[in-house]
């Protein structure tokens, strides 16, 4: 698995942006264990903010387990990851990450998502919510064999 996640680690970062580049760095190493660490015990997933394929009822993805379970149902799937963010704001305790996730999956087809991606951590520094704001229909609509 290749790992494409470029960002300045040696630069000072507010304690929400570095949990979102900690958390992007374990899904491109395909590090299942080092990403559920990074989340607190009761955190919430919302990847799609709302109903998608991936969560019928658009209530997010609870807990560890329900974050594992996230994990297994599609992160899994992917043979590599690379993220681009093109820009970052942070305020208080929340960070949102404006980019592209590239997606290859398998048989060769490559998937570009582009989204604002909202992380908020506790005074921990463990993540306590993550939403991805994306459109299921653009991003497929990127899908092509390479």
């Amino acid at each position: 698995m290749s790992v494409e996640v470029s960002w300045d680690v040696d630069a000072a970062q507010p304690p929400a942006r570095l949990a979102s580049f900690r958390s992007m760095t374990s899904v491109a190493a395909g590090d299942k264990g080092a990403w559920l660490a990074l989340f607190a015990p009761d955190a919430v997933v919302e990847d799609p903010v709302g109903p998608s394929m991936f969560d019928e009822q658009g209530k997010g993805n609870h807990g560890r387990e329900g974050i594992g379970a996230f994990w297994d149902l599609t992160i899994a799937h992917v043979e590599r990851f690379e993220f681009v963010i093109r820009d970052s704001f942070a305020a208080g305790a929340e960070c949102a990450n404006i980019g592209t996730i590239t997606t290859y999956l398998p048989g060769g087809y490559r998937v570009d998502t582009d989204g604002v991606f909202v992380y908020r951590v506790g005074e921990d520094g463990l993540i306590t919510s993550m939403r991805a704001f994306w459109e299921t229909e653009r991003a497929m609509a990127t899908a092509r064999q390479v």
